[in-house]
């Protein structure tokens, strides 16, 4: 066999393989919705919102239910390396799939290099000697390094880092319940019970600013639909599907809105420190509580939680290529597999934005990274606008061909069409709001430049033969 450039040989079948357990795509579906911005970014929405901030993670947790409910029906009929991209290009067209696969990595990759800088940076305050940007390459790195090894290993990465986050939670949980009860003996005596929930005003910023913040919680949001990709790499990706789209309710409601309702209650939303991006959330309550070395000890849960994301990050980018590659949509050698079975290619070339990171880290640019940011600020709501319409479209076309689906989405078609316009109604108020307005413009504007560039691949025909092979190969395995 052939090798390849990373010193491994090639896989003839040029297919991923089955490795993941039941119990690493359980800690990955809990792992997909506790990202770092739970920890740190939660602030800043806190003290722009309010103690209403509960009920605007509550809102977006529900969109998120819905969304998984409706991914959850397509991806169980039919488990896949591309998720929403397999499903829109099926449902909607070639265009659409191209789309949200190119927009949904650009926003995973860009993502990449901002949690790699926060590594570092976190490293680097505890240990200056060094600087940021060797730890941000030690970082990715060694997170390259585990995804281009068996799923397997992703998988039990993925199942102890999200062990620690899950651990960190409960813990701040139990210790914020007993501060409301006043039965934590520790502390700032003004920590305790609810008052800070009303006495500067429940909802100081008026209504809008629910709305507002709404963008900044679909953001913490990003990586629920995670487990729907890992499911495909499992002995039985349906059953997988199901459990995680069943229980995510329970994963939001506690670990983020439960959260959430713990801080608001017992520190006043306009904290100072809330706006601090060093400290975030977790650090400025439990210092409120006299609990010692708080800050070191969230930052160790964030770095922990920072690498998970970059972790899952560079997993479901270099499946959404492969994917993408199978349908010629993207180069051919995105597609290629070592002997692993992990699409090697795709992992070094989502690396792209991490590595930019690194030179604007080394150069102490890094605040042009920016504008990169800036351009798939609300990207989470142009993919679950997308899921929705191609379940809308797919459900439509699998009952007129008599298909017997088992896992639906609740009182369809109503809740699918309420989930579409309550996401439009989201995207037109912040562009009107201005708050997110250029999140929302560049977003869309790069959202725009992908969708042409779809529509004339699928005009020119580019890839073709892939295609057709690909979807020969889809209907030879449904046949069998």
């Amino acid at each position: 066999m052939a090798a390849h450039q990373d010193g491994s040989e090639a896989n003839p079948s040029q297919n991923l393989k089955h490795g993941l357990q039941s119990r690493h795509l359980t800690m990955i579906s809990i792992a997909g919705v506790i990202g770092g911005s739970l920890f740190v970014g939660s602030g800043s929405i806190i003290y722009n919102t309010g103690p209403v901030v509960f009920l605007t993670y509550a809102l977006g947790g529900l969109l998120v239910w819905f969304i998984m409910r409706m991914l959850g029906e397509m991806a169980v009929l039919n488990p896949d390396s591309g998720s929403f991209s397999t499903y829109a290009d099926r449902a909607i067209g070639r265009w659409a799939g191209f789309s949200i696969g190119w927009l949904y990595w650009c926003t995973l990759a860009m993502l990449m290099g901002w949690e790699a800088y926060v590594a570092g940076k976190i490293l680097n305050n505890w240990f200056p000697f060094i600087p940021i940007w060797a730890y941000m390459v030690l970082v990715i790195g060694g997170l390259v390094a585990v995804n281009l090894q068996n799923v397997k290993n992703y998988g039990e990465f993925e199942f102890w880092f999200a062990l620690i986050k899950v651990i960190a939670i409960v813990i701040f949980l139990v210790i914020g319940s007993l501060a409301i009860m006043h039965l934590w003996p520790w502390g700032d005596v003004s920590a305790a019970g609810v008052t800070n929930l009303t006495a500067q005003g429940f909802m100081p910023n008026g209504a809008s600013s629910v709305i507002t913040a709404l963008l900044g919680v679909m953001f913490a949001y990003i990586g629920a639909e995670i487990v729907t990709v890992a499911a495909a790499e499992s002995e039985n990706p349906s059953k997988e599907i199901r459990k995680a789209s069943n229980s995510v309710v329970w994963r939001i409601v506690l670990f983020y809105v439960g959260s959430m309702f713990v801080a608001v209650c017992l520190i006043p939303h306009n904290n100072e420190l809330l706006k601090d991006s060093t400290w975030g959330t977790y650090s400025v309550t439990l210092n409120a509580l006299g609990v010692p070395e708080a800050r070191h000890i969230v930052n160790f849960v964030v770095l922990t939680s920072v690498c998970s994301c970059f972790n899952s990050a560079l997993y479901t980018c270099s499946r959404m290529l492969f994917s993408l590659a199978k349908r010629g949509d993207a180069p051919k050698s995105f597609a290629s597999v070592n002997r692993k079975s992990s699409p090697w290619v795709g992992v070094l070339v989502s690396c792209f934005f991490s590595v930019i990171a690194v030179i604007l880290t080394a150069t102490k640019s890094m605040d042009v990274y920016d504008f990169f940011m800036l351009t798939t600020g609300a990207a989470t709501l142009y993919v679950y606008l997308t899921i929705a319409y191609s379940q809308l479209c797919m459900r439509k076309k699998l009952e007129a061909e008599g298909v017997n689906i088992e896992f639906k989405m609740w009182m369809f078609p109503y809740l699918t069409y309420v989930v579409i316009f309550a996401i439009i109604a989201a995207i037109l108020t912040m562009l009107i709001e201005g708050t997110y307005f250029k999140e929302v413009i560049y977003t869309t504007a790069l959202f725009g430049i992908i969708v042409v560039s779809g529509l004339l691949s699928q005009k020119l025909g580019w890839g073709k033969e892939r295609r057709e092979t690909h979807l020969a190969q889809i209907h030879e395995e449904k046949l069998v």
